[in-house]
């Protein structure tokens, strides 16, 4: 297994959508790139903890490639927005990718340079791209929150 991590707004749509791909063997919600210990929610909503809302996903990738990890989440987002997604507002929105190697680093940059010169935005890209720190896991009522509600998508 390998693993990616990715903040793209709110993490349920985001859980929800990389949780259809084969090839991703787990994925959970949490909280990465802040710099409290062991965040709860309402610590993270604050916008006072530098953390993100993330998916940290466990993949084979002998089923999946990072590369095809990368093109589904700047399918699932708008990583032209600063800070938000849709009506979210708030650091804890923003548009990273937390990299677990050089490999995932190179991807990731190259995938934003690609995606910036392809004209599909009108914006300049803002995607983060910083090393992975500390995954904090979310609460369990967070985890699988969607699917929990028998819904595929929410809002973004």
């Amino acid at each position: 297994m390998e693993y990616a991590t990715f903040g793209g707004g709110c993490f349920w749509g985001v859980e929800a959508a990389f949780g259809e791909i084969a090839g991703v063997t787990e994925t959970a919600v949490g909280y990465m790139g802040g710099t409290l210990e062991n965040p709860t929610y309402k610590d993270v909503c604050t916008d006072g903890t530098g953390h993100a809302e993330v998916v940290h996903i466990a993949y084979d990738p002998s089923k999946v490639s990072y590369q095809k990890l990368l093109e589904k989440f700047f399918e699932i987002h708008d990583p032209t927005q600063f800070n938000r997604q849709g009506p979210d507002y708030g650091t804890q929105y923003r548009s990273v990718i937390f990299f677990h190697s050089p490999d995932q680093e190179r991807a990731a940059r190259e995938a934003i340079e690609k995606l910036g010169g392809s004209g599909k935005f009108a914006r300049k890209i803002v995607t983060q791209v910083v090393p992975a720190s500390a995954f904090w896991r979310a609460e369990d009522y967070h985890q699988k929150y969607l699917q929990k509600r028998g819904l595929t998508h929410c809002h973004i």
